[in-house]
This record gives C-alpha cells, structure tokens and sequence, in this order.
C-alpha cells in the first residue's frame, strides 16, 4: 500500500483553515497525514488548536523582516519540514512571504488559500477591498505560491455573494466558510491529481 501524503501547515492566526483540513482527513475527505504544523508567532491560536488535535506543532521565529521569513529562519522552516517528511506544505492564513529557496525545494508543492477571486483584489484584507469596490460576487482562491503574492496558479475558486447589508466582518465570515468547504477539495485535487501548470492555468488530471 503506498503511503500517505504527508502534508506541513503553516499559520500565523488562529487556525480555522487547519481545522478544516485536520477535519476533511479524520473524516476521510482528505488523502493525506498532517505531519507538522508551525507558526512564525508564538502565541498564536493554529499552536493551541493543533495542541488539542494532538498534531505535532512548533514555533519557528521569523527573523527580524514584517513581511517574509529571513535566510536564516527558511532555513530553519526547511530543516524541521524535511525532517517530518513533510512533501506538500499548506498554508493557513500564514502572514509571511515565501521566497527563493523555500519555493525551489518546494517547487508547486505550496499551497495557498486567499479571500478572494484571484486576480481580483490580491494582498491583505480582500474582503474589505471587494466591499469597497462594490462589487456583487466575490469569494476565495486555492492557488500554488510563486514568486509573486497571491499570483500563482489557480486550482480551484468558490463564489460567494455580496449583500448591500454586508460589513467587512460579516462578508469576511461568509468567505471563511467557503474557505473551510473548498480548501480541503483542493488540497486534495493537488495532492492525488497529475497538475498541468501553463502560467497561471492549472488544470488537474487523474493520476497514474
């Protein structure tokens, strides 16, 4: 019998994505092992949660840059997923960019889940920006990470509607939602498909 995928998350908030996909693979929905989870803030609730779950879990500092991880801390990113035999890593809500050599030794095998429809409304808060643009549909993208921020292509969306009664928070809970039904869809498709990548199309075929 061949082995499971082992699958490492990294998150940098509370987790809910994480419960998601620990969820989909007691249930049986998701196909693969969470074999690490690691967060770049220490008191962060994806530590506490994978605590409960029983998952291994660790906190790695980030080094001293606001917004990607330094040389030193991939290095150690690397070090601890290679050691739990980590092949796919996924993020969940992690709040750091990925470079260089993190993405060659993981070259699209990372996963990423996003607040909107990609390419709209890319970076941070994209449920405020869908809101402020007044737009009617937006949603959440499952993506692989590139070089770029939220540029990679795209595996699989999910709409969701926009109310004139909407706020920022309310919106934000609805996507959440299709968030925690399509990511572990996704993760899955990746993970047990043959993915054809030209640009930023990506399409899945059957493995084998």
């Amino acid at each position: 019998m061949l082995s499971r995928p082992k699958i490492g998350i990294l998150g940098s908030g509370k987790g809910s994505n994480m419960v998601a996909l620990h969820q989909a693979v007691q249930e049986g929905r998701l196909d693969a092992d969470i074999a690490l989870v690691i967060s770049d803030v220490q008191e962060a609730g994806i530590l506490e949660q994978a605590s409960k779950m029983g998952l291994k879990h660790i906190y790695l500092a980030p080094g001293p840059y606001r917004t990607k991880l330094d040389e030193q801390a991939e290095l150690s990113y690397l070090q601890h997923l290679q050691g739990a035999g980590v092949q796919w890593v996924v993020l969940a809500g992690f709040m750091r960019i990925l470079k260089g050599e993190f993405l060659r030794v993981f070259h699209h095998r990372v996963i990423n889940i996003h607040p909107s429809l990609l390419p709209s409304f890319p970076g941070l808060e994209a449920w405020k920006q869908a809101l402020d643009y007044g737009v009617k549909f937006t949603g959440c993208t499952v993506h692989l990470v590139d070089q770029g921020i939220d540029t990679g292509p795209i595996i699989m969306q999910q709409t969701v509607p926009v109310s004139e009664e909407d706020t920022p928070q309310s919106l934000h809970a609805r996507i959440q939602q299709a968030e925690h039904e399509t990511y572990p869809l996704a993760v899955q498709k990746a993970l047990h498909s043959q993915l054809k990548i030209q640009g930023r199309l990506c399409t899945a075929e059957e493995a084998g």
